[in-house]
């Protein structure tokens, strides 16, 4: 089906009204687009009904917080914030100010993602007794990063290689299998020292410190339910940079009473975003009748037309505009992820 228009953007806020201006000309958009430099003027604008925060971590909290006191919907990218206080004053602000919230923790909503949620809701394994989840990625190389993506080795930002590159993945498993309860891990910086190139010229312009795990493992318990038996439960790993030579960068297998199912991802862990420049593959392995089954997946129309990056995005756009939202992370949901990954960041930080 086409795509639901849900609105037009009326109002564009940048770091001044000067930069927002610039900013309304460089994406050709109306003119009579309003140019805001203070997330306050931006809160109290009535013609505005729903705030897209897209800025980089560190600037969501003062970008969407005068909003989220008003009332006003508000849709912000993940992470929501860039440490657990600036994560819960939102929260809380969203909470008092009773509107409609967002975060971008699209790929519950990618294809891929839905249909394993579909194969184990079916019963079609049987019930889960396990989950492995294997996968590299977070940045394209283990020792170097481009200048733009220098934030992502810096944990004060709040958007780095833990919270986006695994955090993502954190929460697509979580919402095919359940919340993990009694959650251990074990994170390492193995790769302190990481080279910044221009992407320009390719030169290494400067060698930082990381201070962002670049190894994690956790192991937790699933929740049981119709679908998962008791006592079950899941295991993951994941690495910055490349995998071993030839090997895909994601590979989740879940095993059931009856059968397993495994995803594949070639080039990307990252199933919300970029992993379609090769192949995303599901296989069903039946325990009965010792076969295997590829099964399909495929997005909607509407979205083919879209860049890949804008598909599942476009999805949470579209589940927002016709209320058929309960899959969709609200600021309180975000909030438990959070604080998830926090605790393991904080055993980590007293290992």
């Amino acid at each position: 089906m086409a795509p639901i228009r849900i609105g037009i953007i009326v109002a564009l806020l940048n770091s001044s009204v000067e930069a927002a201006k610039k900013s309304i000309q460089h994406f050709n958009l109306p003119p009579e687009t309003k140019a805001y430099g203070d997330p306050q003027a931006l809160a109290d604008d009535g013609d505005v009904d729903l705030v897209v925060v897209n800025t980089r971590v560190d600037v969501h909290h003062q970008t969407a917080l005068p909003s989220a006191k008003a009332g006003k919907n508000v849709y912000v990218e993940w992470p929501l914030a860039q440490d657990a206080q600036h994560v819960e004053e939102l929260v809380q602000a969203a909470r008092q100010g009773g509107g409609r919230t967002l975060v971008g923790l699209q790929g519950r909503v990618a294809p891929p993602v839905e249909k394993l949620r579909d194969l184990i809701q079916s019963g079609r394994i049987g019930k889960v007794l396990n989950s492995e989840v294997v996968a590299a990625g977070g940045l394209n190389d283990r020792e170097r990063a481009p200048q733009s993506l220098k934030y992502f080795l810096q944990r004060s930002v709040g958007g780095n290689v833990y919270t986006i590159g695994f955090g993502h993945l954190f929460d697509q498993i979580q919402y095919v299998l359940g919340d993990f309860t009694n959650i251990e891990s074990h994170l390492q910086i193995q790769r302190p020292e990481v080279k910044i190139f221009d992407p320009a010229s390719k030169n290494v312009v400067e060698t930082i410190q990381s201070d962002v795990p670049d190894l994690i493992y956790a192991i937790a318990n699933l929740p049981t339910s119709e679908s998962t038996q008791a006592g079950a439960s899941a295991l993951l790993r994941f690495r910055r940079g490349q995998t071993f030579k030839g090997d895909p960068a994601l590979v989740w297998t879940i095993q059931g009473t009856n059968g397993e199912i495994r995803l594949t991802a070639k080039d990307g862990t990252t199933l919300h975003a970029s992993a379609y420049s090769g192949p995303v593959t599901i296989q069903v392995y039946d325990f009965a009748t010792d076969t295997v089954e590829d099964v399909s997946w495929e997005w909607a129309d509407w979205q083919e037309e879209l860049p890949i990056l804008a598909r599942s995005v476009g999805e949470v756009y579209e589940r927002f505009a016709s209320g058929n939202g309960s899959v969709l992370a609200s600021f309180d949901e975000a909030g438990v992820r959070h604080h998830q990954l926090n605790k393991l960041l904080d055993a980590f930080d007293h290992q």
